[in-house]
């Protein structure tokens, strides 16, 4: 299938930012508890051969249930402050992506601030784009680092996804995962690297929601007893946008970055089900061990997702000074984005 290179009504394309900054370090939070193809199948009606074959999914991890996401938040914040050689005071700005928040109000991010001691940090809460917040969250803080007081941001994904999924949902309850990760973004002195360009999409479609809960349709006996709490989600529709967009997406930011996908080093994608990532990279004749997987053995980890495939080349010595990559994810909405980035 030829991917189309003209912009459309429902992308904006963008060049980089002058200010270059560098990932100086990464962590990970997974729950001990793990749950695996095997244990699904006796509440839910189907089988490990399809859960594996439909999703490339083994097992994910559920949080504890006196935890919350900023308890997973700053669980993975730590180690990525510790691999930057930062205090939790250092930080200008806390950035936290994620559709699963503590409560209402307060923010998660004032949460996680105060919980870590980064007394200086600027709060922000990006959640609306679901398992797409993270990429906002990125080119957020990308943008905030071309303040001349602004010169370190943590930016977190994470996700309970156990929270809104219905025990009885065999479609949901198979795909998701609780995590969080983290990454720290710090400006750099060497001209060209950090942000090179960016493509971000958003389409109006209630194909993945969670009805209630809002000012159309507040909490209420009626809606619980109904399950509107609980995500829901149509598969095919999700396949169609997915394996249309992100090759897109992926091909208008690395065209503006004066780039080929066949010239990225890493795909780091929301790691959402084998298959869409396994189409979008055949799409765009791009070798499968340049997008580390991480869905395998966590599930879709939401805003997460993106980040445990970043910490995994981070971690393992595989993202190296000068290589480029980009972040790339969909969500909700629907949003999409891809990041095209080169590490100092």
């Amino acid at each position: 299938m030829t991917v189309t290179h003209e912009l459309n009504a429902d992308t904006h394309t963008g060049a980089g930012l002058p200010v270059p900054f560098a990932v100086t370090g990464t962590g990970l939070y997974l729950p001990p508890t793990v749950v695996t193809n095997g244990d699904l199948t006796r509440n839910l009606r189907t089988t490990e051969d399809w859960i594996t074959s439909r999703t490339g999914i083994r097992e994910r991890r559920r949080l504890a249930a006196e935890l919350a996401t900023s308890d997973m938040c700053v669980a993975a914040a730590r180690p990525a402050l510790e691999a930057a050689r930062l205090r939790p005071a250092d930080l200008d700005a806390l950035i936290v992506a994620s559709y699963t928040p503590d409560q209402p109000l307060p923010s998660t991010s004032v949460i996680v601030k105060d919980a870590l001691g980064a007394t200086r940090a600027l709060a922000l809460d990006v959640a609306h784009a679901a398992c797409a917040s993270g990429v906002h969250a990125v080119l957020l803080a990308a943008h905030l680092l071309q303040n001349p007081s602004v010169r370190t941001v943590l930016v977190i994904g994470a996700d309970c996804a156990s929270r809104v999924i219905s025990p009885t949902d065999r479609t949901g309850g198979v795909f998701f995962g609780d995590a969080s990760a983290a990454a720290v973004l710090t400006r750099a002195q060497t001209e060209g690297t950090g942000l090179l360009s960016y493509d971000i999409g958003s389409q109006l479609s209630y194909a993945v929601q969670i009805p209630a809960g809002g000012s159309r349709r507040p909490t209420t006996a009626d809606t619980v007893t109904a399950g509107a709490h609980y995500v829901s989600m149509d598969g095919p529709a999700v396949w169609e946008t997915a394996t249309t967009r992100l090759p897109e997406s992926i091909a208008n930011a690395t065209r503006q970055a004066g780039l080929t996908p066949a010239g990225i080093d890493h795909y780091f994608f929301h790691q959402a089900n084998i298959n869409i990532l396994g189409e979008t990279l055949r799409r765009l004749d791009i070798p499968a061990d340049r997008a580390p997987v991480t869905l395998d053995r966590l599930g879709n980890t939401g805003a997460a997702g993106m980040f445990t495939a970043l910490h995994h080349a981070s971690t393992t010595g595989s993202l190296r000074s000068g290589d480029s990559y980009l972040l790339c994810a969909i969500g909700a909405g629907f949003h999409w984005g891809t990041l095209c980035l080169r590490q100092p």
